[in-house]
C-alpha cells in the first residue's frame, strides 16, 4: 500500500493513500493481524486477515480494490492454517468478532465461516451492506453473521460499548472514524490490567502518538476523537498492551492475564 494510507496526516495531497500518480517508492509493506483468544467461557477470535484467494490473483478476491492495496498470503498464514497449527478447528471458535467489514480484515471470514457466532456491530453490518463501492458484501455472501448493539456505558471516546460475556472481560469498544461501526476489543484480567486491540484506530502506535489519522475515513473528526482516546488508555498503568492491527513492529507473541 502507499505509506499515506496509514498515515494521512503526514500528507497534504487527500488522495495520497490511493497510490494514484505516485512512484513505487511511496509502497510499503505491512502485516494484517488476527488474534486468538483463550477464554475460559469460550474461543474468541479477532478478525480473519486475508483469503486464500489472494494467492492466485487479488484482482479476483479484491476487484478495484487491489489499487488501493495489494494482500500477500504466504503458505501455512490464512487464518484457518494459523488455527490448525495451534490444534484448532474454525468450529471450535465460540465467538469471531469483527472489528469493521474492511477487506483485509473478513476477506478470510470464509475460511473460519464454522464458527459458532459471528459478530459485527450493528451500525458497521448497515453501511457495508450499502457502500459496495468502499466494502465487499461476497466476503461475507452465505455466511451467518450476527449484529450486536452498543451499550451507552462509560467505555470509550463515545461511551458505547458492548460487553461480550457481561463482566468485563471482553469488551467492544466503539471507536468509529476509519470505519462508522468500528469497535477496539478490550480483554481485562481480573486484576483490572488489560489488553487493547485498537483495529485500524491508528495503523500502528505512532498513530495515536503522532495522532495520525488514516488515510481512509467515514469522519476524520471522529477518527481523531477515537485516536486520543486510545492515546490515553495505551499510557494507562493498567494497560500491558495497545497493540493496532498493521503495526510492524509488533510480532507474533502470546499475552497471558489472569482471570
Amino acid at each position: 500500500m502507499d505509506k499515506a494510507l496509514p498515515f494521512n496526516g503526514q500528507y497534504r495531497n487527500p488522495l495520497a493513500f490511493t497510490g494514484l500518480f505516485r512512484s513505487e517508492k511511496n509502497q510499503v509493506v505491512l502485516p494484517v493481524s488476527s488474534y486468538l483468544i483463550e477464554h475460559p467461557k469460550g474461543l474468541i477470535l479477532i478478525d480473519t486477515g486475508w483469503n486464500k484467494l489472494v494467492r492466485q490473483s487479488n484482482w479476483k478476491e479484491l476487484g478495484p480494490q487491489v489499487q488501493i492495496n495489494t494482500g500477500y498470503l504466504p503458505q501455512g498464514w490464512s487464518v484457518d492454517e494459523r488455527l490448525q497449527k495451534l490444534g484448532y478447528k474454525p468450529s471450535d471458535i465460540d465467538y469471531l468478532l469483527l472489528s469493521h467489514l474492511h477487506c483485509d480484515h473478513v476477506s478470510g471470514l470464509k475460511q473460519v465461516k464454522n464458527a459458532k457466532n459471528i459478530l459485527v456491530s450493528q451500525p458497521e453490518w448497515g453501511i457495508a451492506n450499502r457502500l459496495p463501492m468502499v466494502y465487499l458484501p461476497h466476503e461475507w455472501k452465505g455466511v451467518n453473521v450476527q449484529t450486536y448493539k452498543y451499550d451507552h456505558s462509560d467505555i470509550g471516546p463515545f461511551g458505547e460499548s458492548f460487553d461480550l460475556f457481561g463482566d468485563g472481560s471482553i469488551i467492544q469498544i466503539h471507536t468509529p472514524g476509519h470505519a462508522t461501526g468500528m469497535s477496539a476489543t478490550m480483554v481485562k484480567g481480573n486484576d483490572g490490567k488489560y489488553v487493547l486491540l485498537a483495529a485500524d484506530t491508528g495503523y500502528a502506535a505512532r498513530s495515536w502518538e503522532e495522532m495520525l489519522t488514516p488515510g481512509i475515513c467515514t469522519s476524520r473528526k471522529d477518527a481523531i476523537t477515537s485516536l486520543g482516546w486510545i492515546c490515553e488508555q495505551a499510557h494507562s498503568k493498567r494497560c500491558i498492551a495497545a497493540i493496532a492491527n498493521h503495526d510492524p513492529k509488533v510480532d507474533s507473541q502470546i499475552i497471558e492475564l489472569p482471570y
